[in-house]
Order: structure tokens, then sequence, then C-alpha cells
């Protein structure tokens, strides 16, 4: 599960193919695409051949420097994001491609026949990170010389909107419409090929919620059933068909891409938040503190029996006897708990949030009658600048004069004033209790601990405990394969708010909080 929705360095997301040359010809004319959103930092790194005028040979012309909107990519470039970066690529087919955060995508082979389609070719190397490829022309023209390599899998397509993760050591897809096939390497598979392998390959369609695997532990890939594929991998179904039916919808148009509707895909983080210590040891890291947690106590309903007219309370879990029958068993009224005083009972008022300098927003409706905590965005956006978010959430700070989070801030340790939190499974979403949580936040060591204890019926009581860096700016974050917390502070250091993330055997939780300095 993540872009910076207020530092969006937009260029017009208008590309048709002709206007390819024009937006890039200033920087070069060998252009096969061109960068069109551009999320957080990322750099773009240079090794394409080019013949020198002055020897007439070719020469590599290396370098790395920061890329931008409008950068012009070509064959042999390398696309590296950063923690907090996101990179969106059309192509001039009309393909697209986003690099996600944390990773690295090389453009190997790029020729697109735009009079002969079928003759094209396009190959990228995925080194390692988070990809999304909708593909072009070029690859429904030539669907035999369309790949993306991995370190360990070649993945070839069928006309195709696809979600590809890699590490060294395993590869996971996930397709939101066409096909796709993987195969490990090997000898009947070369890297240096094109289009699908046959040998030990395995294909996933789109109408399938699997997800394909590979790695060290098989020679071949498999598929990971829905209930076992990890959303923080890739996206949810019902955000995905969402967005694979916008952005579709828009590539084969002339609207382009939509860069709202590509910035909700995204985990997100303010464009200029850079690591300002690396320290995060035992020692540095605040500790959590383990709230006693108490579970609310629930009174049993009274019960009646039509025997006499006075009510008779009973037990829920007891039957009731009539005098002149045998007993006839009842069915037990267990009242539903109420929601802790973290989550209030009913959604807050705009005119109570946005009394705080950090203010939650949503897109659209969000969880639509379970929210407590959010605003709709251009509410919750009047008279402050955006910090964090997702791709259903979108936390706003009150800024002020202020640049910095204030110097000389210690060990500040924050007591939860409010969140909501949310159990997802197949069966659907249900409001989960936020029971209590400590947040502790070392402004001098830039480090963070936070716990949060939650509860619901269907997965018992649940402690999300996270602990990682604290960066300029006044974010702080961490992930990892099974969950991941994002979040901000005030310039001040009084309030504080994050969203989290968890994978569970069976679904998943996740939410929002707002704290307060104790």
């Amino acid at each position: 599960m993540l872009a910076m929705f207020g530092l969006v360095a937009a260029v017009p997301s208008v590309f048709a193919e002709s206007d390819f040359r024009l937006a890039c010809a200033a920087q070069t004319t060998d252009a096969i695409g061109c960068v069109t959103l551009v999320l957080g930092k990322a750099h773009i790194q240079s090794g394409f051949e080019q013949k020198s005028a002055s020897v007439g040979k070719k020469t590599s012309q290396e370098g790395r420097r920061r890329i931008e909107a409008g950068t012009a990519i070509r064959v042999g470039d390398q696309v590296i994001t950063q923690s907090n970066g996101t990179v969106l690529i059309n192509f001039i087919d009309k393909a697209s491609v986003s690099v996600r955060q944390d990773s690295h995508l090389e453009i190997i082979n790029y020729r697109y026949d735009e009079a002969s389609p079928q003759n094209s070719r396009v190959k990228f190397n995925l080194v390692h990170g988070v990809t999304r490829a909708i593909s072009g022309k070029a690859a429904k023209g030539a669907r035999g010389q369309f790949r993306l390599n991995t370190p360990i899998a070649a993945i070839g397509v069928r006309g195709t909107d696809f979600v590809v993760s890699a590490t060294e050591s395993s590869t996971q897809a996930q397709v939101n419409e066409g096909i796709i096939v993987m195969a490990p390497f090997s000898a009947n598979c070369s890297t240096a090929s094109f289009g699908p392998c046959l040998a030990n390959s395995l294909e996933l369609n789109g109408d399938s919620m699997d997800m394909i695997a590979l790695d060290f532990s098989g020679s071949n890939p498999r598929i990971l059933p829905a209930g076992q594929s990890r959303e923080s991998e890739v996206l949810p179904r019902k955000v995905r068909s969402q967005l694979a039916s916008s952005i579709n919808g828009a590539v084969g148009s002339n609207e382009g891409f939509k860069e709202e509707a590509f910035a909700e895909e995204t985990f997100v983080e303010e464009s200029n938040a850079t690591l300002v210590a690396t320290n995060t040891t035992a020692a540095s890291i605040p500790e959590a503190p383990n709230p006693a947690v108490a579970s609310t106590p629930v009174e049993a309903t009274p019960v009646t029996t039509n025997t006499t007219p006075a009510p008779l309370p009973v037990d829920a879990a007891l039957v009731l006897t009539n005098t002149t029958a045998d007993p006839v068993p009842v069915d037990a009224v267990v009242p539903t708990p109420e929601l802790p005083s973290f989550t209030p009972e009913t959604p807050a008022a705009a005119a109570e949030l946005k009394t705080s300098q950090l203010v939650w927003g949503r897109w659209a409706e969000g969880k639509g009658d379970l929210e407590r905590i959010t605003l709709g965005r251009a509410v919750a956006a009047e008279g402050k600048k955006q910090t964090i978010g997702d791709f259903n959430y979108i936390l706003f700070r009150d800024e002020g004069d202020a640049v910095r989070v204030d110097r000389g801030l210690g060990v500040v340790n924050f007591a939860l004033s409010s969140a909501q939190a949310f159990y997802n499974s197949s069966t659907g979403v249900v409001a989960m209790q936020v029971l209590d949580g400590s947040l502790g936040i070392d402004f001098q060591q830039n480090s963070f601990a936070t716990e949060l204890n939650l509860n619901h019926e269907l997965t018992g009581q649940v402690d999300f405990i996270a602990a990682g860096g604290f960066f300029d700016g006044g974010f702080f974050h961490s992930r990892n394969d099974a969950q991941r917390i994002a979040g901000a502070v005030s310039f001040d250091g009084t309030e504080a708010g994050y969203l989290f993330e968890r994978q569970l055997e069976a679904g998943s939780i996740d939410g929002l909080t707002l704290w307060n300095s104790q």
C-alpha cells in the first residue's frame, strides 16, 4: 500500500501520439514516452547510446538527475523512486506505467511501429519494487513481443492491466484486466528473449481475484487464493476495478491519464520528507506503553413472559418457562456493544473537527455510514495543507506561518483523542472497537512508537504495534509485508494523526487516528 497530493508537479495529462514530440522535443528527439506525473522523490538514470557528431561513433551518455513531470523517457533509462516517490509514464503508443514507492524500473527496449503494430517490441526490467502497467498499442499489436522481467521471473501479456511486486527472491502479480503469463528463468526461458515463456509457465486472468507468485521455495509459479493475497502489495479489487475503469477509459481516448484517479491508488507522503536520522535502534525508539485493556461489560437485556402483567428480568443466556407448559427456549437477546468513546457514535460535526490543527479528509464517500472522524476532502482542505494519505483519506494540517516542526521538542507522549477502525473481509466491512492506544515521538532521535488496541467479535482483540523513523517536515512512517503506517504531527508538536493497515489471516484491518500531546 503508496502521492503527495499537494505537491504534484503536473504537466498537461493529455498526450496524444502527436503530442509527445512537442512535449519532449526540447530534451531529445528519440523519446518513447514522457513523465506525466511525479509524486515525491524520484530520479532517472540515463544510460542510452547516441551518435557523437565529432567522432561518428556511439557513446554512452550517463547521468542521474531528479525526475520531473515532462521528463523525456528513452530506451535505456532507469526510473528509481524513493520511499515517498511514485512516477507515472505515458508512452507514445498510449501505454501507461506507474513506478511505485521504493522501486527501480529499467526500460530495456521500446520499439513501436505505428504503421505495423505487430512488429513492435517492448521490454521492461523491474529490478525491485512495484509497478503497474496498462498495455498500449505496441503490446496489444505484438503480444508475443512484450516482456516484463524481474530478478527471477519473466512475465508476458495478452492485452492487459496488471500490477507486479518483485524482490531478489520473489515475484507476485495480480491482474486487473486481460491475461499474464509468468515463468521462471531457465535454459528454456532467457532474460534476453521477448514475449512470454512457455516452459513451467502459469497463466492468470483478470476475472480472478487470485494472485500469481513465484519464489525460491518452488521451481514453478503458483496461484495464491484471494484469501492469501496481500493487499499491501496490490490494491483491493473494488478500488482496482474503479481505477482500471477510469484509467482505461482515459487511455483509450484523448482525455489522457486521470491524475486524480492515479493519485488515489498510491500510499502517500509529502515529497520533501527526507530522513533526518537513521538511528532506529532499540535505544532510540521510545517505548510504547502497554495500556491495560478492559473489556466493556455487557448487561443482559430484561426479558419478560406473558404469564404475569409485571416484567420478569431474566439473564439473557437462560430460557424462560411458563407455568403450564414444558420449558420453551427463547432467543437470547444480546445487545450490540457500544463503541468506546474513541470512536464517536455519530459522525463528528465539521465545526468540531476543524477546530483542530489536523483534520482527516476523504475521497468520495469513504466507508459511507461508518465514517466518524472525516470530512469531505474540499471541506477538510479549507485553510489547511495536505500531508499524508492514501487512496481513501488525506490528513490536512493547519501550518500558518510555520515552515517546520518547533525546535527543542524532546520525547512527547500523545493521548488518543479519536479514531475509527474497520475489519475488511470477504463478507464485507464492519467497524471495530478502538479500546485504547499510545503514541510516543522522540523528536531528538527522530523515531516513533505506537500501539492500538482493537476488538471485534470476528477477530478477537488485535494489537496494532509499529515503530519507525521520524522525518523532516513532521512526518513519520513504517511498513513491512504485513502492515504499514503513515502519519504527521502539527508543527507545534501538540497534535498527531496517522492511518494504518494490517493484514490478518483472513481479511485486513485499517483505520485513522488523532492524538493530543499529554
